[in-house]
């Protein structure tokens, strides 16, 4: 048996390289998310119909993830197993997403098409970045260096959200279109894209011999064989983590969406200072994601879990009672405690976030890694698409606070679903 290694300190530098595909995710998607729905303003009075279009990425995500996941498994060149697809995807994905702004100025259809591609092949891309990582570091490290990928993914959203943005004001003159704003941002960022694509292609080498067992067989199984297999294992630790990840992902993406919102209509906030209520949490996600990933490599990852979920559920009910219990205070003290929850809440999301899949990459081999990874976005998707119409129909019926009862439920499901779960640590 190979000694267990105690430390990342030899894969820093791997693990900085293979997050550069994560970092170019955490670039793109805030801006898709901020911008999109205000390109598609400019055609659609509908905010249900450009919410529908909205969910285009999740719905493709659904499909391409576990697919190219899964293809990326089966796959054998010189260059590796997930790279072709990396060094392919992504630059076709930079390239959409530099004609986002350019599409929205020529009309819908083009718009629409521009955005349909750029949701093809960044789904598709999605699936082979992540699972690259697990495919070069040890099991035993995988927490501590899921910590290091997320923080690079929580800066690449600040770079795009604080600095980025602010290309969006910027008029440039365009032929044929005359001076514009809100372009540049999306041309820059695709830049980046591609920067980090060629980075990854050089510097990070791919060989199954970092993690495959000796004598263990390269079986190409069918897709569907293989995704079916997950669920047919008679020991049930892969489907109770998958079920958990479905619960605490629909809490968080309930919560999400309607947070601004909720801080405007309960605390009097500006449209602008409402948009801080998230920050809290991506500013706790980037500092804590790497010290979430040591204490799980110390304490475990099931026990770690499962801690962070007890205490984000007790934190969102202290947020649901917090407007009653704040009533009367001056403002400046309820928004800061209100921002000071969220940030709570942050802190054990990134912990939740950061060693639930080095739990599932734990019960894959060297031939299903992919399919595991996949298995993981098709359930975090699929609550993307469900949680934001159940937990708006929460607020409909009960207002916004029952928007924290609703995660809080959700929270206390996935944290009762993981006790059944019984395999993922790394000294298996």
């Amino acid at each position: 048996m190979a000694e267990k290694r105690k430390n990342l300190s030899g894969y820093y530098a791997a693990t900085f390289l293979i997050g550069l595909g994560f970092f170019t995710m955490g670039l793109m998607d805030p801006l898709y998310d901020n911008y999109i729905p205000m390109f598609l303003g400019y055609y659609i009075e509908s905010s249900s119909v450009i919410g529908t279009v909205m969910t285009l990425d999740n719905i493709l995500a659904i499909f391409l993830i576990p697919v190219f996941s899964a293809l990326s498994d089966r796959t054998r060149t010189r260059i590796g197993r997930r790279m072709p697809y990396i060094i392919t995807l992504l630059p076709l994905t930079a390239i959409f997403f530099a004609l986002v702004p350019f599409s929205a100025l020529k009309s819908f259809i083009i718009l629409f098409i521009t955005i349909f591609m750029l949701n093809i092949f960044k789904q598709a891309a999605r699936g082979p970045v992540v699972a690259l990582m697990p495919d070069m570091v040890p099991a035993d490290l995988r927490s501590e260096a899921n910590g290091v990928i997320n923080t690079m993914g929580g800066l690449a959203t600040i770079l795009g959200t604080v600095l980025l943005a602010r290309l969006m004001d910027v008029s440039i003159t365009l032929p044929g279109f005359g001076t514009v704003d809100k372009v540049l941002a999306f041309p820059v960022a695709s830049l980046f894209v591609i920067a980090a694509t060629v980075l990854l292609f050089i510097f990070v080498k791919e060989g199954k011999s970092t993690v495959q067992a000796d004598g263990e067989k390269e079986e190409k199984e069918p897709v569907l064989s293989s995704l079916k297999g997950i669920f047919a294992e008679k020991e049930k630790s892969a489907l109770f983590i998958l079920l958990s990840l479905l619960c605490w992902f629909i809490a968080y993406q309930g919560i999400l969406p309607f947070i601004g919102v909720y801080t405007m209509e309960e605390l009097g906030t500006s449209a602008g200072t409402a948009a801080l209520s998230s920050g809290m949490v991506g500013v706790a996600y980037a500092v804590f994601a790497v010290p979430s990933g040591r204490f799980a490599h110390r304490f475990g990852r099931k026990r770690t879990i499962r801690m962070a979920l007890l205490a984000i559920s007790v934190d969102l009910i202290l947020v649901f009672l917090h407007g009653t219990l704040t009533a009367g205070m001056p403002s400046v003290f309820r928004l800061a405690s209100f921002w000071t929850l969220l940030f709570l809440f942050g802190i054990f999301w990134v912990t939740v976030v950061t060693n639930s899949f080095p739990m599932l990459w734990q019960m894959a081999d060297y031939n299903t890694m992919g399919i595991y990874t996949g298995a993981y976005y098709f359930f975090s998707q699929l609550a993307s698409i469900i949680a934001p119409p159940l937990a708006g129909g929460a607020i409909d019926i009960f207002g916004y606070p029952a928007l924290f009862i609703f995660g809080f439920v959700f929270m206390a499901a996935a944290l009762f679903l993981m006790r059944f779960v019984h395999r993922g640590e790394p000294e298996e």
